[in-house]
């Protein structure tokens, strides 16, 4: 982790938060109709912020799943956020433990998307800024959904998940015109796909962990063919 910490002004440090709300923005409008629809099905307030575990959460608890079923898949499926917060703890110009924990708290997989591609990220203030808006945003669309229950047609409730999809691919795209993000991105892809048809077949592996081996190997490979200043 870096450990010079920058001088900063106030009003610079305001501007620099600001400046990480206004980068977040597309995050947030893609969250509210993915929340929305997570509010419809669950039907009651949440205040945890965890995206896909909230979905799987409910869809288990419906099915009558066990607490410490539930709380396994969740842990699984979230095994990825240790990856991301390790990643951005080597970027951010911080040493506040009480803001590298704010931070920590609102890693998505989209704000890592947009923060590891902004040279902005190097300030704490601006990935703060970035994962308030996404949190507020979500939680907003939550409580929308909540009221709303099932006054939605069924058809239109379905058709929001796939906001989230349309919204990452708008955030990744952009950073594939740089050839050390292609080139993981593209080992992530192929190690997804040989995992899922030619490896799970054979040895069951649940979507987290197949998730976590080809984020890890897709990482080494680029952490071994390019160097930090290549990537940033």
């Amino acid at each position: 982790m870096a450990t010079s910490v920058q001088s900063t002004s106030p009003s610079s440090q305001q501007s620099t938060f600001r400046a990480g709300l206004r980068a977040g923005i597309p995050v947030a409008i893609g969250y509210i109709p993915i929340a929305i629809a997570f509010g419809l099905l669950a039907k009651s307030f949440f205040f945890i912020f965890a995206g896909a575990s909230q979905f799987i959460t409910v869809q288990l608890l419906m099915t009558g799943s066990m607490y410490w079923e539930i709380i396994l898949t969740t842990f699984i499926l979230n095994s990825r956020h240790f990856l991301m917060s390790a990643s951005l703890s080597q970027r951010i110009e911080s040493t506040s433990r009480k803001l590298l924990a704010a931070i920590a708290f609102g890693v998505t997989d989209e704000t890592f998307s947009v923060a590891s591609t902004r040279k902005e990220a190097r300030s704490g203030l601006f990935v703060l800024g970035l994962n308030t808006i996404a949190f507020l945003a979500w939680n907003i669309g939550t409580w929308i959904g909540v009221f709303l229950a099932f006054g939605l047609p069924s058809t239109l409730q379905a058709s929001m998940g796939i906001a989230l999809y349309a919204m990452f691919i708008g955030l990744l795209v952009p950073s594939l015109t740089t050839r050390p993000v292609f080139v993981v991105t593209s080992f992530a892809i192929v190690m997804q796909a040989v995992l899922h048809w030619i490896i799970t077949p054979l040895f069951p592996i649940s979507d987290g962990i197949r998730i976590i081996i080809a984020t890890v190997i897709a990482a080494g490979i680029g952490a071994f063919l390019f160097k930090e200043e290549e990537i940033s």
